[in-house]
């Protein structure tokens, strides 16, 4: 039996400003074909997932916390025991808007990796409204700008 404890896996910090822990795919010491699953928590105030797209269908569930999804065009308000699908290919973005921090789950398939680690790691990620679609009127910034804490 293979047990991934979230207590005991460090994870990756982003720059904007959230940790992603690997709980299937990735690190974890479970490997799956079909589906990656990890933890993420994002920080008080504007702790996001980027807007992004990527060839995998997934979810999130919310477990603690309060933010906004978007969506392609929406944007909604989403807190804890919501969970939100997110179809192939459509751009997306959660951003923690509670003063506490917000922890989801997120289950995509098939596994593998996603283009979007890598670049908002490098400072990359296509910007919205000018390289990719535009956020839905309204929505929290695009965090596009690796911080110059997280800077080598």
């Amino acid at each position: 039996m293979i047990i991934a404890d979230l207590a005991k896996i460090e994870g990756r910090t982003y720059p904007a400003r959230r940790r992603t822990q690997n709980l299937v795919g990735g690190m974890s010491p479970i490997q799956a074909t079909n589906f990656a699953m990890g933890h993420v928590t994002l920080e008080p105030n504007g702790g996001q997932v980027p807007w992004h797209n990527q060839d995998q269908e997934e979810i999130y569930f919310i477990v603690e916390g309060e933010g906004e999804m978007c969506l392609g065009e929406e944007r909604r308000a989403i807190k804890a025991g919501q969970a939100a699908y997110i179809p192939s290919g459509i751009f997306h973005q959660l951003t923690n808007t509670g003063s506490t921090p917000m922890r989801m789950i997120y289950v995509y398939g098939p596994a593998g990796d996603v283009a979007h680690w890598k670049q908002e790691l490098a400072g990359t990620l296509p910007v919205a409204g000018v390289d990719v679609p535009a956020l839905p009127e309204g929505a929290q910034p695009q965090c596009t700008v690796k911080p110059e804490s997280l800077k080598n």
